[in-house]
């Protein structure tokens, strides 16, 4: 029997690098450059890391831009700083590179508010859809899409299918009510969400609006509608960051993963950035606990054993592999 990707994980997770220990007194962020050079690897590393592992990288950036990376890889290991659904994203664009993952239980919310089986059977009642996949899910879902998008291009990749044609969008409901709205074209939506996204107060951000009435409001699509209607701007990671740069505003509130802002802060230091509140009074910012488990640790010892290793079937691979490249031929 076929093992779906989850699955792999699951059992894989039981061991790899849990199995060993640091040796005592290394200095990680050296050794880690060493390791790179010893085993020919390249770090892909997602804005919503730790600073110190965005710091690492060789490639820094957003979904889009990682899957775009990852396939021009030319080194014999791709070590990924970030989910499971990235790290399996580049494995099936470029296969033949040992793929590895600090912590395998990295996933995410919102690719897990989408189970393979529950969305075959949402898909099967609508023969002829154009299913249009956020890359934000497994390879599983993948393999079912007719075409996957990232925030950085999802109304592009919904223009490029025919008028007329029924259109499936997954998982993320917010997303697709955002999109619904900029292209104009009726979506079926799955009811997915991301929990980091949807953690935003609505009420507490007019407040702390109020008490900054300078700074500009910016926020991740992903957000809630209701977050989104009071944004002054709405982008994609990349697009924030352009944003920030490009704008007179000297101060900014900014409703997506608080990693982003160590990226922000480095290209505006003159500039403030100040994290969206979330519903949850103690904390002071919304963070992916998912992403926050790969640490300079784990990325140490992943590196030295390389392991856990992205394993997927050949043929969930070229299932998967083709909407990716429909988005990627888009540009």
């Amino acid at each position: 029997m076929e093992l779906t990707s989850n699955e792999v994980t699951r059992r894989l997770g039981q061991k790899g690098y849990l199995d060993f220990e640091i040796p005592k007194g290394p200095d990680l962020v050296a050794e880690i450059k060493r390791l790179k050079k010893e085993k020919n690897a390249v770090l892909l590393a997602h804005y919503y890391q730790e600073a110190e592992i965005q710091e690492l990288a060789d490639y820094l950036g957003d979904s889009l831009y990682l899957a775009q990376a990852a396939e021009k890889v030319a080194a014999e290991m791709i070590v990924f700083a970030g989910v499971h659904f990235m790290a399996e994203t580049a494995k099936i664009i470029n296969p033949n590179k040992k793929v590895v993952l600090p912590d395998l239980n990295a996933g995410c919310s919102l690719a897990d508010s989408c189970p393979p089986e529950d969305f075959k059977k949402f898909i099967d009642q609508y023969p002829g859809a154009q299913v249009v996949t956020y890359i934000n899910c497994s390879a599983e879902i993948k393999a079912l899409s007719s075409i996957v998008c990232t925030s950085s291009n999802a109304v592009r990749v919904i223009d490029s299918i025919p008028e007329g044609e029924t259109i499936i969008f997954a998982p993320d409901k917010n997303l697709g009510r955002y999109l619904i709205k900029q292209t104009g074209r009726d979506m079926i939506l799955w009811d997915g969400s991301c929990i980091v996204h949807e953690a935003f107060s609505f009420e507490r951000i007019v407040s702390l609006a109020k008490e900054y009435p300078k700074a500009k409001f910016i926020a991740h699509p992903e957000s809630e509608s209701q977050v989104l209607e009071i944004a002054d701007y709405i982008g994609s990671t990349s697009g924030l960051l352009n944003y920030v740069q490009q704008n007179s505003a000297q101060s900014f509130i900014v409703a997506t993963e608080a990693g982003i802002l160590h990226e922000m802060k480095k290209r505006c230091p003159q500039k403030t950035f100040i994290p969206a509140p979330v519903e949850d009074e103690t904390c002071a910012c919304s963070e992916c606990a998912f992403m926050k488990l790969n640490t300079l640790e784990k990325l140490y010892l992943c590196m030295e054993h390389e392991k856990p290793e992205i394993l997927l079937s050949q043929s969930l691979i070229e299932k998967a592999k083709q909407p990716i490249r429909r988005m990627l031929n888009l540009g």
